[in-house]
This record gives structure tokens, C-alpha cells and sequence, in this order.
């Protein structure tokens, strides 16, 4: 420990020397936007603590709705209002659509095959159009609908069997259950999480996995000259994270192609889902064309973006509803109202739920799954403000300050939706957990439906009970930051079969 610190204090030291030299002509060219002291060397990145979002929300405060900070190496301008996220998303999108890749995600050249961070170009438009045409899409989502409404019936099956033995529900793991089995049925057509599928289990360890070393601070990522030493083991513990992966997804594509193979000489059905989509294209003579590999890096972006953000919305949601028993209540006599005692919820249900639908928008505002996005890149120098984002800059929007821009910020009100057309789908900049512009979350009609046909279901079905001795405001609302904000200590809860 002692050589890794004198070692990394003379890298800094010869970094703080090549940083004076420059810091007169960076200057120069660039009027960047007003921001906190740097620190020699390290510059604000003990300003960021160990919840970001906050930190640079209190920031925003003394420096305003768009400030710049150093963060080691590298300059990054920080939005924390919905003027200058419209600006960023919006207005200069064209400029500021690229992506700053994290180190932990450049493992198998993941930077220019995943579709989250590669740049806008020809495969990314085809990775685009895939997700747009064959999954996303509206006639799709309608044609899967008996899908998603037998995966929310498993889990309605799930948590009734645990109130008949009287145990508690954690409503993290069954979020992440249903979204994940639900992912792997449109996709493989197989429920991953089956409680006899060792694959299952591994692959929600990878999962998991995955999102906390991409999310893990990783000295490389703000000084350059550290990355190639990955002095914290965080790239080599995410190659063997992506090398399970795909070692899982080689074994299923071959299985499917030797069934394919199988069909067609024996004239028998297919399975009609995403995998054998994207099979069929390897064989294509056209722009559309795809490899295995390109289709393994897809997949597994769907994995990992698909789960980690639905199950812990329907926890941070159902947490706000715990510690407070009126809105719960509210909700329930609404859904029972509207659907009838003990009858399920079907999709076509939700548009006459509009308490329910204000709920899941003002858990987007508190809790923002994703606090900054994903980081962008400029492409160029772009004013802002009356400020220059100088080439090069990483640009972070800040969506979890911009949910506290609100009257009572901090209180759970629903109420503040109720007859208001605002949405999240990217074109009302107060509220946008999924992005905006061109790089607006292509998963969000899937996300839209699955929070609140589950969330739905559970507080239409069931009353819920804290653990005893435990009331409202007992309920723990610890952050733990990563890409996904999750709650620190596990949602748990007494399910109860209404009479």
C-alpha cells in the first residue's frame, strides 16, 4: 500500500505540473461556467463526497443552474435545471449526444459495441431502429401483453403464498425477479430466475455485479495516465463480469441455432421472440445486418439497464407509500374502486388510474433512478448560458437536483400531478428519468407499463404491514449511490390477503 501511494503521489505530481502549464491557455479559449476552487492535482473531486447528487445539487445553489468542476483531469460541466437540461438535451443535443465511457465500461470494447455509450452513428441508428421496431415498439408491446401480465401474475402468486405463511416480502428482490423474467421471456423465451436455474442465479449476480463496478469511483476515470494500470481491479473484475455473460449468451444463441436448424428440417415452429429476430439478421444482405457479438453486447444492455432501474423505482415507491399510510390508502381505494375488489389489473386499466400514475411520476421526481443519466461528451465548443462548454468537457445532468426545483420538495404529494399533462417521456425537462433527445432511454414504453402493472398489483391486491414494532416513520430512506440509486437497507414488508 505504501510504494501504490508514493507511486501514485509522483504521477499526480507530474499531472499538477503539466496542469500549471496549461491552465493559462485553457483559460484563454474557453469562458467556462463559475464553479467551486479546485484543489491542486485532485481538483473538486472531494467536493463530490459519497453521494454526488446531493453534493453538486448544494453546489448548484451557491454557483448556479449550470457551474464546472474539476474533477482530477477532467472538466465537467454540471446542469441542474430544467432551462439548461432543455439546452443540453434538447437545443445542442446535436453537439452533446456522445458519451464519457467510464473506464469499467470499455472492457470487451463494450465502448463502441453497447449501445448506451457508443457515438451516434450508423450501428448505433441500427441498434436504435432494433429496439424502436421489434421491442419498444407499440404493436410489439401490445402483442406481448399476455407476456407481461403472466409474470405480474407470478408475482401476485409469490407474494400470496408469503402471506399465507406469514413471512415478509422484499420488495427489491421481487421487483428484480419479475423484470428480469420478464426481460428473458421476450427475449429467450425462459424465465431466468427460475428457482431450479443455476444459470439464473449467476446471471443476477452478474447483473448486479455489473451496475456496482460500473458505478464504483474508479481513479482512471479522472486521471488518464492511471488507466492502464487499473490500480483498483475494477476493469479486470468487470471483464470477468462481461466474460460470464456472454459465455452464458454464446451457450443459448448455439442452442437456438441448432433448434433452428432442427425447425427447418422438420418444418416446425420457431420461437417467435427477440433472439430469433436478431439470429435472422446475421444472415441479412442488407443495412440491418448484425453479428453475434454486436447481439450479445445488445442483450446484455438490456439486462442491465432493464432490471436494476424497475426494481428499485417499485422499492423507492413503495417506501414513499409505507411512510405515508393516507397515500396508500388513497391508492387502494382507487384501484378498488376502479378495477373491483380481487380483480387483476390489466393494462387497458391504467389510463383510468390517474392517482396511481401521479404516484409513480412523483417517485421519478424524489427518486431519479439514474441521479445524472449517463454522462455526455462535447463534440465541440457549445455556449450555454452565456458560458462556453469547451471541447472535450463531460457534461452531467443533474435530474435529482431538478426534482427538488419544486414547491414542498422533499414531501411525497401525488397531488401534484393530478390533472397535469406533464409526462416523463423527454419533452417536459422538469421530469426526465429516462433522458431526453436522441438519447432518451429507448426501454421506456416497456418500463411505463411494467412499474405500474406491478406497483398496481400490489397495492390493489394485498395491505401491507410493517415489520412489528416498526411505523412510518421508522421506514429507512438511506441512499446508496451508484448508475442506479438504490435504497441502502432492503424494503421489507408484512403482505396481508384482503378479505
Amino acid at each position: 500500500m505504501d510504494l501504490f501511494w508514493i507511486f501514485f503521489l509522483l504521477l499526480c505530481l507530474a499531472w499538477f505540473s503539466f496542469s500549471i502549464l496549461t491552465l493559462n491557455f485553457s483559460a484563454a479559449i474557453s469562458k467556462l461556467p463559475p464553479g467551486p476552487r479546485p484543489l491542486p492535482v485532485i481538483g473538486n473531486l472531494l467536493d463530490l463526497g459519497d453521494k454526488p447528487h446531493r453534493s453538486l445539487a448544494n453546489l448548484a445553489k451557491s454557483h448556479g443552474p449550470i457551474m464546472t468542476l474539476k474533477l482530477g483531469h477532467v472538466t465537467t460541466v454540471v446542469v441542474s435545471s430544467a432551462a439548461m437540461a432543455k439546452e443540453v438535451l434538447q437545443t445542442h443535443d446535436q453537439f452533446l449526444s456522445c458519451r464519457t465511457v467510464p473506464d469499467s465500461m470499455t472492457t470487451h470494447n463494450h465502448q463502441v459495441l453497447g449501445l448506451p455509450w457508443i457515438p451516434v452513428s450508423p450501428l448505433w441508428r441500427k441498434l436504435r431502429r432494433i429496439c424502436n421496431t421489434q421491442l419498444f415498439a407499440g404493436r410489439i408491446l401490445d402483442g406481448n401483453q399476455n407476456l407481461r401480465r403472466a409474470k405480474v401474475a407470478d408475482l401476485v402468486s409469490e407474494i400470496t403464498i408469503r402471506a399465507s405463511k406469514g413471512e415478509m416480502v422484499d420488495f427489491g428482490k421481487v421487483a428484480f425477479m419479475t423484470s428480469l423474467n420478464l426481460l428473458s421471456n421476450t427475449i429467450f423465451s425462459a424465465d431466468f430466475l427460475d428457482p431450479n436455474s443455476e444459470i439464473g442465479k449467476e446471471f443476477k449476480e452478474v447483473v448486479r455485479g455489473i451496475v456496482k463496478e460500473g458505478a464504483r469511483p474508479n481513479l482512471g476515470d479522472y486521471f488518464p495516465l492511471l488507466k492502464k494500470l487499473d490500480l483498483q481491479g475494477i476493469k479486470r473484475r468487470q471483464t470477468m463480469n462481461f466474460d460470464k455473460v456472454f459465455n452464458v449468451l454464446e451457450q443459448m444463441m448455439d442452442q437456438r441455432l441448432h433448434q433452428q436448424q432442427a425447425s427447418a428440417s422438420a418444418s416446425a415452429p420457431n420461437n417467435n421472440d427477440l433472439l430469433h429476430y436478431l439470429l435472422n439478421l446475421t444472415h441479412q444482405n442488407s443495412d440491418m445486418k448484425i453479428d453475434k457479438i454486436q447481439i450479445q453486447h445488445l442483450i446484455l444492455v438490456l439486462f442491465v439497464a432493464g432490471t436494476d432501474t424497475s426494481s428499485a423505482t417499485l422499492q423507492w415507491a413503495m417506501a414513499e407509500l409505507l411512510r405515508n399510510p393516507e397515500k396508500l390508502s388513497k391508492v387502494q381505494e382507487e384501484t378498488r374502486r376502479v378495477i373491483g375488489i380481487g380483480n387483476p389489473i390489466e393494462e387497458s386499466d391504467i389510463s383510468r388510474l390517474p392517482y396511481l400514475q401521479a404516484i409513480v411520476k412523483e417517485t421519478f421526481r424524489l427518486h431519479a433512478p439514474a441521479p445524472f443519466l449517463l454522462p455526455r461528451k462535447a463534440l465541440q465548443d457549445v455556449e450555454i448560458g452565456g458560458f462556453t462548454i469547451p471541447k472535450g468537457a463531460q457534461v452531467l445532468v443533474n435530474a435529482w437536483a431538478m426534482g427538488r426545483d419544486w414547491e414542498n420538495p422533499e414531501s411525497f404529494e401525488p397531488e401534484r400531478f393530478m390533472g397535469s399533462e406533464m409526462d416523463v417521456r423527454g419533452r417536459d425537462f422538469e421530469l426526465i428519468p429516462f433522458g431526453g433527445g436522441r438519447r432518451i432511454c429507448p426501454g421506456l414504453p416497456l418500463a411505463m407499463r411494467m412499474l405500474h402493472l406491478m406497483l398496481g398489483s400490489l397495492v390493489h391486491l394485498f395491505d401491507w404491514k410493517l415489520e412489528d414494532g416498526c411505523g412510518p416513520e421508522d421506514v429507512n430512506m438511506e441512499e446508496e449511490f451508484g448508475i442506479t440509486v438504490e435504497m441502502a437497507f432492503p424494503l421489507r414488508a408484512l403482505p396481508l390477503i384482503i378479505p
